[in-house]
């Protein structure tokens, strides 16, 4: 898992790199300048187009001054640069990095009045206003700079950060700031780039190492972590000779209701596709021919045999709540189902079950797995005005209830009872389907069953669900997913993660 710092932790990482690599800083800023023009040629390959580079005086815009000299070295030929004088201060790089600019005859234009700005005739702007290390929203002749250039409709490149946007805090949804198309982040993304309030500052973000000393950053303290691909290879067991059904576990799927049968096939057949060795749905029995039809696979138990087949200890994994509803019948099950400690997942109407009565969220066995989606979190554990409210409340109700919190999200968050958060970068908005969800249910059933640890469970069914949408979208151009349809991928996509021994 990759160590996500704070703009604190990056500076520091910067100082230690310049340290012990016998770097100066100011090669650094060449790095990373060379880093941001070979992603800037990948998005913008054309060298004719007209480029303006907007540079502050601190290190963000000694970046910008480099990035504009190095395109011209590439031969992109309409670079103009304009450098913003509202503040006296310079820092030393900036200071080096004009001067190169003088030296290789590049001209520039210098602002110092708000009210006297040059006309802007590029079709892009490249972001080197402001860095990572802004705590405070923007104010005055900024404030007003970046209102003039977000009326121009350009399209703009960040440089690491776009302008007026924090790293990491709370994000103010009434700040000021330069929106970019895309992002060219060094060394690491931030971490606010993860939070839903960041798609007003930025459309996309790529990340570009810059040769900060790796080892030194991952042995950061830190709770905020970025799953990788190579977290999760060689994760999923591979099935040995001999082995049957039995040796891959008994989910249970507790769901559906008359008007919501779809969530509780959706989910057991995800089960099934992932891999548990046996499921069965215990679903109203007006259901049983629709899911003998969708999945007939899958067994069925009806709703007054539950608890005496509970008893009998034969199931691994139990998934509750997709489409149950919360009469009072629902309201029993899910009571009835908390007095065994069998690993599980609760998601969906048996969390606004939970929610309507809060002192049975304390009765939930240690490591359970709950995957609320934003609304569903909200009346579970109080309404959060911001995301970062949000999972910040969520790693304290992980903690304090030892439980496994899934937050979903384009990027969701897994909020462990150790305290770490970690990020899934997988799935995009094809997936904002309904149905969508109680797949992942259905996944994290299965693995349940199958003896992974809760938190394994966790990072294979939400790795492995957005990495399936993901192919589906992009590979196959899927504008919208069906669930079902990702479901029949799952097998090949878990296979690609089986480890060779």
């Amino acid at each position: 898992m990759l160590q996500l710092l704070t703009s604190s932790q990056i500076r520091e990482a910067d100082t230690y790199t310049i340290k012990h690599k016998s770097i100066s800083s100011i090669d650094l800023m060449e790095s990373a300048s060379d880093a941001f023009v070979k992603a800037f040629k990948a998005e913008i390959p054309d060298r004719d187009t007209q480029i303006s580079v907007f540079c502050g005086t601190g290190n963000n815009g000694g970046d910008g001054l480099a990035i504009a000299r190095l395109l011209k070295e590439q031969a992109y030929d309409s670079v103009s640069v304009k450098i913003v004088r509202f503040s006296q201060k310079e820092s030393t790089d900036f200071k080096i990095n004009l001067t190169r600019l003088k030296l290789n005859g590049i001209t520039f234009t210098e602002i110092f009045d708000i009210n006297k700005l040059p006309k802007e005739n590029a079709s892009i702007i490249i972001d080197a206003l402001i860095g990572s290390g802004l705590n405070r929203p923007l104010e005055g002749n900024f404030q007003l700079l970046i209102k003039h250039l977000n009326k121009l409709k350009k399209k703009v490149i960040a440089v690491d950060v776009p302008s007026g946007f924090p790293s990491e805090g709370i994000i103010d949804p009434r700040a000021t700031v330069l929106k970019a198309k895309l992002t060219i982040t060094f060394q690491r993304p931030k971490i606010n780039f993860f939070f839903p309030e960041s798609a007003n500052a930025t459309e996309r973000f790529t990340t570009v190492d810059i040769g900060l000393d790796e080892a030194y950053i991952q042995s950061q303290s830190g709770s905020w972590k970025l799953l990788e691909e190579k977290d999760l290879k060689g994760l999923v067991r591979t099935r040995k000779p001999f082995s049957h059904k039995g040796n891959y576990g008994h989910a249970l799927i507790i769901a559906g209701n008359t008007r919501t049968m779809g969530a509780a096939l959706l989910c057991a057949d995800a089960c099934l596709h992932s891999g548990a060795g046996l499921t069965t749905a215990c679903i109203p029995e007006g259901g049983m021919p629709a899911l003998n039809t969708y999945a007939p696979e899958v067994m069925t138990l009806s709703r007054s045999e539950l608890k005496s087949e509970l008893i009998s200890g034969k199931f691994n994994s139990i998934a509750i709540g997709p489409g149950l509803g919360t009469n009072a019948s629902a309201t029993e099950l899910v009571k009835q189902v908390l007095d065994f400690k069998i690993p599980m997942l609760i998601d969906a109407d048996a969390l606004n079950i939970l929610a309507a009565n809060p002192d049975v969220l304390h009765k939930l066995t240690e490591q359970t797995i709950i995957c609320p989606h934003m609304k569903e979190f909200d009346r579970l554990f109080g309404i959060s005005a911001t995301w970062w409210e949000r999972v910040a409340l969520a790693q304290k109700k992980a903690k304090e209830l030892k439980l496994i919190i899934l937050l979903k999200n384009q990027f969701t968050f897994i909020a462990l009872p150790q305290g770490d958060i970690l990020i899934n970068p997988t799935g995009n908005p094809a997936m904002a389907v309904g149905g969508m969800g109680d797949v992942l249910s259905g996944m994290i059933a299965a693995f349940l069953a199958q003896g992974y640890t809760a938190k394994e469970s966790a990072i294979l069914a939400t790795y492995i669900h957005g990495k399936t949408g993901d192919v589906l979208n992009q590979d196959m151009g899927m504008y919208s997913i069906p669930p079902g349809e990702l479901t029949l991928l799952l097998p090949e996509m878990i296979q690609s993660f089986c480890g060779t021994t």
